[in-house]
């Protein structure tokens, strides 16, 4: 297995823009034994920044929250915008970094860039990651408590800075049309798709139940919340790394159907009509067919396009309620239709 590290920088040219030269004064004189270094990453596509941030190669520990290199993993976990500005992303516990792992072993030719491990100082290295060849930083507990994000930090054993991973595409605008749709997954026979989904837990859930049940791929609506927020993260156990996810509107679902012949589901409940029921006859039905499922978010259900262009599937109920948790929904869906 290969994990990528990349903390050599090249020389600041003199050329920087004024903005971040005054930056990088402030940041060597808040911190005068450490401070983060920027590379200027070719390999970088035109979404992500030029800049990368990591830090120098002599550092091994870290006690002071107030570190510059602190606060950059901070951003990267409370901010998506700054996540996918740097492309990088913080992966807190050791189950989810050593599930990523797994993956990238058990699937040759997907590479998960492992940046930097955060050990407390005290811990020992989480069994499963004893053999990767990464670097490892030693941490204080403030540090490790105010990454993490949780109260107690007994159970955090240790935080991956990992690079967001290339398969997911942010297609930002209509000017992506002209992309190449057939890239977008490697198969697009089962596509998962999130309407506003902006509770993280369900959507991370949701991201893991279509990794679990084979499905080829997730497009994120817009509305919907970052995959790599870090309770998305705690919820998909890693899968975000894995499940291919491209982020877009309609108009780019719209062209990844004509291209593939898809049929457009929706998970609905059953008070509207006219409404599927699901059922094992009507996923046999299918089986042959490429389909997107939509499911639409708890608090407003699915949006009016969606309702408009999909085929209504409900999930038939003995009980009274009239719906269910869409992260539970969606699990039924996704393995009746795997």
């Amino acid at each position: 297995m290969h994990c990528g590290c990349a903390f050599a920088t090249p020389a600041l040219s003199p050329r920087l823009p004024l903005e971040i030269k005054t930056s990088l004064s402030k940041l060597r004189a808040s911190s005068p034994r450490t401070h983060i270094q920027i590379n200027h990453s070719d390999d970088l596509t035109e979404k992500s920044p030029a800049t990368r941030v990591s830090l120098p190669s002599h550092v091994s520990s870290i006690t002071s929250t107030s570190n510059p290199f602190v606060k950059h993993c901070l951003k990267l976990r409370q901010s998506a915008s700054y996540r996918h500005a740097h492309g990088s992303v913080l992966v807190v516990g050791a189950i989810p970094i050593r599930e990523v792992c797994m993956f990238q072993t058990n699937k040759q030719g997907v590479a998960t860039e492992i940046e930097c491990l955060l050990l407390h100082e005290e811990a020992q290295v989480p069994q499963g990651l004893e053999g990767l060849s990464i670097r490892i930083v030693r941490v204080s507990s403030l540090v490790m408590k105010k990454l993490s994000g949780v109260q107690s930090t007994e159970s955090v054993e240790a935080i991956a800075l990992m690079r967001i991973p290339s398969s997911f595409i942010d297609l930002e605008d209509d000017k992506d049309i002209i992309t190449d749709c057939k890239k977008w997954f490697p198969s697009a026979h089962r596509v998962l798709v999130l309407d506003s989904i902006q509770d993280p837990g369900n959507l991370g859930t949701l991201i893991r139940s279509a990794m679990a049940f084979n499905w080829d791929g997730a497009f994120l609506l817009p509305g919907c919340c970052d995959p790599f927020n870090d309770k998305a993260l705690r919820a998909s156990r890693g899968a975000s790394f894995q499940l291919p996810i491209v982020s877009g509107n309609w108009n780019h679902l719209k062209l990844l159907q004509r291209e593939f012949q898809m049929k457009l589901l929706a998970g609905h409940p059953a008070t509207q009509k006219p409404v599927s029921r699901l059922s094992l006859e009507f996923a046999q039905s299918l089986a042959e067919k490429p389909l997107c499922l939509i499911l639409g978010s708890e608090g407003h259900g699915l949006s009016e396009q969606s309702r408009q262009v999909c085929e209504l599937v409900s999930i038939p109920m003995e009980g009274e309620f009239e719906s269910l948790n869409v992260s539970v929904a969606g699990g039924i869906f996704l393995f009746m239709l795997q």
